[in-house]
């Protein structure tokens, strides 16, 4: 699941290790889609203390104390951390769970497992930690597949309206880039995926307003565009995403970001082209200021799709 760069319990329980332990799910069968951060094992009665949440605990029950009342708590205690899910391995402690247990599992919305045969949860941390590294070096890979596919673009005589099409293709949902006060500079919308909106009616709806733009949609990623430059000059511009066809995943962000550092070099570029074009003349550069911040001037609007013809699908504003 790439929500957070892991793998689901339905994944951890699906790898040798722990199919091998004859998994049964007694409770949160529904929720076996949560995302696994890591793997833990211990058998202490504070155990919850030590976690960070997204964990997938695995323990024998010595630590989950002798008394219902202890028991729910310890389960309560994990829920509240925000474990991925609990592993139980039955045997001497527990030939099965007891109803306290898996009552308060239920309650609480945690999966909760039991294993009818004896793992060594050392090969099972190790599996499953190898499924994650192995999952976030996919994403890795995706993420630098679009910023190959945006540095040969630029090589090819390409600039924003390029990088932002291939980064909103590769999201299936509208892109955009903004000064670093919210004014949109250009919008692309994703080409491939059928029935996408105009992605200048999407930002007019979504970013349009001030208000609005101080507080981004549920959902949006933002990305600042380095300036090189100290304090307001410090960021360029900003790439914003929409989650208007479907949700944004941490690759998207890592691909987005590799996308910014592009576009902070076509931005510098242009900005020391209008400074040599100003020096020509015999003029300083009004949208060129000293401290690296974006310029003043706003880029003409698009044509009007009301002309008869088709709007640009990455156009500037």
């Amino acid at each position: 699941m790439e929500s957070q760069g892991g793998i689901t319990v339905q994944r951890a329980l699906e790898l040798p290790g722990l199919r091998g332990g004859l998994p049964e799910v007694v409770a949160g069968a529904d929720r076996l889609n949560r995302t696994v951060r890591w793997v833990h094992a211990g058998e202490v009665p504070n155990i919850a203390s030590l976690l960070k949440g997204g964990e997938l605990l695995l323990t024998t029950g010595l630590g989950l104390g002798t008394r219902p009342a202890e028991q729910r708590a310890f389960v309560r205690r994990l829920a509240d951390r925000g474990i991925a899910a609990l592993v139980v391995e039955l045997g001497p402690r527990f030939s099965r769970l007891p109803a306290s247990i898996v009552d308060a599992a239920r309650a609480a919305g945690l999966p909760l497992v039991q294993l009818h045969r004896e793992v060594p949860f050392v090969a099972v941390t190790e599996e499953v930690h190898t499924e994650i590294v192995n999952g976030h070096y996919a994403l890795l890979q995706r993420a630098e597949e679009v910023h190959r596919r945006c540095t040969h673009a630029l090589l090819g005589g390409g600039g924003v309206p390029q990088v932002l099409g291939i980064l909103a293709d590769f999201t299936a949902n509208p892109v955009f880039l903004e000064t670093a006060d919210g004014q949109l500079l250009y919008a692309a919308g994703a080409g491939a995926h059928p029935g996408s909106a105009d992605p200048l009616q999407v930002w007019d709806g979504m970013r349009g307003g001030r208000a609005v733009r101080e507080t981004p949609p549920a959902g949006a990623l933002l990305v600042d565009v380095p300036g090189g430059g100290a304090g307001a000059g410090s960021v360029r511009a900003r790439v914003v995403l929409l989650a208007v066809n479907g949700p944004l995943a941490p690759v998207h962000r890592m691909a987005a970001e590799r996308a910014a550092g592009l576009l902070a070099v076509v931005l510098m570029q242009a900005r020391q082209e209008e400074e040599l074009a100003a020096r020509g003349r015999g003029t300083s550069s009004p949208t060129s200021p000293r401290d690296g911040s974006p310029p003043t001037t706003r880029p003409p609007r698009p044509r009007s799709s009301a002309s008869g013809r088709a709007r640009p699908r990455c156009c500037p504003w």
